[in-house]
């Protein structure tokens, strides 16, 4: 934390008017007369409403700033609705930096003259976002169109400055702040943390991407890029240039006859075919990140780019998940309220029956309306909500899970207003849970560990022989450690009485005397 950074800042939320966004306490009663003397500060976009003036704040600090907002505007259940609809209008197009620098970064990475690689190389940016920007061209050897995706330069130090400042804000808000605790400022910078890590290691987005291609190879729902991986470093990513319309552009959509309900049915397919089939889904789906290859109108396919946020979830989360979006699904409340219990997620001394009722609350109003005027993540979000009133930890990768989930159902909709997420989930979830957890894959999977029966059972009886012999020679060191203990006890009482008689003795003599 720099006192020119902090002084940036400070000027940022005066000439944005936020003091209201200030609790009234003991701790914020300094900042409004700290920001009041930065009297020569002019006032900016004085006629908007507050989350609009916090919006246009988070664009002026900068790209980290810019992240950060599109993030939180994810946390509803730590948000008030307009600031959150207001913060997910953020748009990843922010101010490109200079092509002939991303040019020399390129060069430096690759130790080549960019014309060694690449012909046809665009200065101009085809895209730029808070963390990287992207630029055309074409691979000599193959003659490929591919996208050449430059970090911006000299980043990473202000990104450490700003999160530690974010850290430090966090931590007095919380300390400071009457139910600030409530509020996980400090959780919630952590992931955020935790999540620009993760995009500022482009080899590690290669990765990604790769291992994602693979999963989804030759399907007709998602087509991820190919990866030229030899030519990746930790700043720059190159990649197939993919041809697409933008999922945000309905109206192309439209005018070229795309079977707008298949696709948005698809969107949810790959979802939880991501989720539940392959355990890795990219967890930032937002619409600047999926276009729609619209060769075959009526067999339309998504184009999924930027796989620098994966989620994983282990076993146990999938298995909890789907049980409870299956209870879920079949109104079971009692079910919902045992697997939270059971996984973990909440406390095992937290009373089911008054866990139920409060699930039972959340889910029967939404069970009013007709299945396809429900959102399932609306209502999932609700349900961590509760649930973190019985004191449930937060779930990173839960986290991330919803936020996917608050995509995919958004874009569907988008897509299709009548999209039914229960017809095309219920049946998929269903089926997985038979094929992972039938009797038939059980003894499939006994079946095929037999190989290793086979090497364990000859030497099982050695090892019996050995668990007995180590067994006997714990109890005989029991046993004397049992004995020694019981004959320093002896010891024991025996001094205490002979300290014991000399003191009485010792006393009767002053007392004859």
């Amino acid at each position: 934390m720099t006192f020119f950074r902090l002084y940036k800042i400070l000027t940022v939320f005066r000439a944005y008017q936020l003091n209201e966004l200030l609790p009234t306490n003991r701790f914020s009663k300094w900042l409004p007369i700290l920001i009041s003397c930065l009297f020569w500060i002019r006032p900016k976009a004085k006629h908007e409403e507050i989350g609009e003036r916090l919006r246009q704040a988070l664009q002026e600090l900068g790209p980290v700033w810019i992240k950060f907002g599109q993030m939180i505007s994810t946390r509803r259940d730590v948000l008030s609705k307009d600031i959150a609809d207001s913060l997910a209008k953020l748009q990843d197009q922010v101010d490109p930096f200079d092509g002939k620098v991303a040019k020399q970064l390129i060069e430096k990475a690759l130790g080549q003259p960019i014309d060694h690689y690449f012909s046809d190389f665009d200065e101009q940016p085809l895209a730029s976002a808070s963390i990287a920007q992207v630029h055309t061209a074409i691979l000599k050897r193959s003659q490929a169109e591919i996208v050449i995706k430059v970090l911006r330069p000299n980043i990473i130090p202000v990104i450490k400055a700003d999160i530690g400042l974010m850290y430090w804000l966090a931590k007095q808000f919380t300390k400071r702040i009457k139910f600030g605790a409530k509020l996980r400022a400090i959780e919630i910078v952590r992931d955020y943390e935790l999540t620009l890590m993760k995009e500022l290691d482009l080899k590690q987005e290669a990765y990604n991407t790769i291992r994602l291609r693979d999963n989804f190879i030759n399907s007709n729902i998602l087509y991820i890029p190919y990866i030229f991986q030899e030519l990746c470093r930790e700043n720059i990513l190159v990649e197939e240039r993919i041809k697409g319309v933008p999922i945000g552009d309905s109206q192309t959509l439209k005018q070229h006859n795309i079977d707008m309900k298949l696709l948005a049915e698809r969107g949810v397919q790959a979802f939880f075919t991501q989720v539940f089939k392959d355990n890795f889904f990219h967890a930032d789906m937002h619409p600047g990140n999926i276009f729609v290859d619209i060769t075959e109108p009526q067999n339309p396919r998504y184009i999924g780019i930027d796989c620098a946020i994966i989620g994983i979830l282990t076993e146990d989360d999938q298995y909890y998940l789907a049980e409870n979006f299956l209870a879920f699904f079949n109104q079971d409340y009692r079910k919902i309220a045992e697997t939270y219990i059971a996984s973990g997620w909440v406390p095992e001394s937290t009373d089911p029956i008054a866990f139920e009722m409060a699930m039972r609350n959340v889910c029967e109003p939404a069970f009013a309306k007709p299945l396809a005027e429900i959102s399932f993540s609306q209502i999932l979000l609700k349900l961590f909500d509760v649930a973190r009133r019985f004191e449930m930890e937060i779930q990173p990768q839960l986290i991330l899970l919803q936020k996917t989930l608050f995509y995919i159902e958004g874009l569907g909709r988008q897509l299709y207003p009548e999209l039914d997420l229960w017809q095309t989930a219920k049946p998929f979830l269903e089926k997985w849970y038979e094929d992972k957890y039938s009797a038939k894959t059980i003894i499939q999977q006994a079946w095929a560990s037999l190989p290793q029966w086979r090497t364990l059972l000859p030497e099982l009886p050695a090892k019996l022989n050995d668990y007995a012999r180590m067994t006997k020679q714990m109890n005989h060191q029991i046993k004397q450690i049992n004995h020694e203990l019981t004959c320093r006890k002896k010891r024991e009482r025996i001094l205490y009485s002979a300290i014991g008689i000399l003191i009485i003795l010792f006393i009767s003599m002053l007392i004859i005397h």
